[in-house]
């Protein structure tokens, strides 16, 4: 398994940040998946960005497929169970609003929770990570007094620890495989 650590996502958050320490980003990450099957299951069909400019980008990466995703939907965030089908998949959401974090295996919902509040966490086995997750530094308990500012790092690294998923920026550089999400709901 993987022994990612935050500063191997520090680069990834900068580049989906506005230079003041809001991110706003939806990346997912899949085993053993083909970019072209990551979208497949997403309902997204490669080819060139509708008229929003919202779409998901598939990056083939170590381990598997890493997608990000360009609009504010979550499609990828919220079809965490789908990716996952014979496989594992984990996605990380960081907006505004909601900092999260889920992942599944074969489909089923293994955890599930918000980087501020991981005791509230879900899902057929919600403690399967736990190690990893104190070993990230992320808090468990809402107590920590050297809590992160913003954990989208450590959440990132704690995706490919759950799925063995590794983007790099030279993965991240290379051209992706792309498809717009204009037909899908809620855009539509």
């Amino acid at each position: 398994m993987s022994s990612a650590t935050a500063a191997a996502y520090e680069w990834l958050c900068q580049e989906f940040s506005d230079g003041v320490g809001e991110i706003w980003l939806f990346a997912g990450f899949v085993r053993d998946l083909s970019p072209e099957k990551a979208l497949q299951r997403i309902g997204v069909i490669p080819g060139p960005l509708g008229e929003s400019g919202f779409g998901v980008a598939a990056y083939a990466a170590d381990g598997g497929t890493a997608l990000i995703e360009y609009g504010w939907a979550g499609i990828i965030y919220n079809c965490d169970m789908e990716l996952s089908e014979g496989t594992a998949a984990a996605a990380v959401r960081a907006t505004i609003n909601n900092r999260d974090f889920t992942h599944s295996v074969d489909g089923r919902l293994i955890t599930t929770f918000s980087l501020y509040s991981y005791r509230f966490r879900e899902g057929a086995d919600p403690d399967r990570l736990q190690a990893d997750v104190e070993d990230l530094g992320m808090d468990i308990n809402g107590d920590q007094p050297d809590f992160l500012d913003d954990p989208v790092s450590s959440a990132l690294a704690l995706a490919e620890r759950a799925t063995g998923v590794h983007l790099s920026p030279a993965c991240f550089a290379r051209p992706a495989l792309i498809g717009s999400t204009d037909h899908l709901h809620p855009y539509r």
